[in-house]
């Protein structure tokens, strides 16, 4: 196992990719990653853009409060800044995969983790001169591409 990968053992064929400390909602991150999970790259492509063009919604599994439904979807939302994040991290594996020489149009994706990174401890100024904590989580995504044969 590689250090900072939840993935047990790698297939054979396979392009791996990592974005480290993103600034974006942790909750948002595991529902992109639960929807993209075991998709093929050509529906990646079309979902990846629909979300961050509003036209897709991502249904949410997970922190449903107050998440309103959406049409053909049930409860879900358009989360613009996350999916940008994992966009990055898809084409870094994408790149790989060419670079490894793998056939990019058979790929899937068999792996995708959003995961708890580094908590930056920051203070908002209160009344009275004194200063309240709180706390940005940042996020950790990692996907690994197989290549299928069809």
């Amino acid at each position: 196992m590689m250090k900072g990968y939840a993935i047990e053992k790698l297939p054979e064929k396979n392009a791996i990719s990592r974005s480290v400390e993103e600034d974006i909602s942790l909750k948002d991150a595991v529902n992109i990653a639960h929807f993209l999970r075991g998709k093929k790259i050509s529906e990646l492509r079309d979902i990846i853009d629909g979300v961050i063009e509003k036209r897709t919604a991502v249904p949410y599994f997970r922190y449903l409060d107050s998440v309103s439904h959406r049409k053909g979807v049930g409860p879900g939302r358009y989360p613009v800044k996350a999916m940008k994040a994992f966009k990055q991290t898809f084409l870094n594996a994408v790149a790989n995969a060419e670079f490894k020489g793998l056939d990019t149009d058979n790929l899937r994706l068999v792996h995708v983790e959003a995961s708890k990174g580094r908590m930056i401890k920051k203070y908002r100024p209160k009344a009275h001169g004194s200063a309240g904590l709180f706390v940005k989580d940042l996020v950790n995504i990692s996907m690994v591409l197989e290549e299928v044969k069809e």
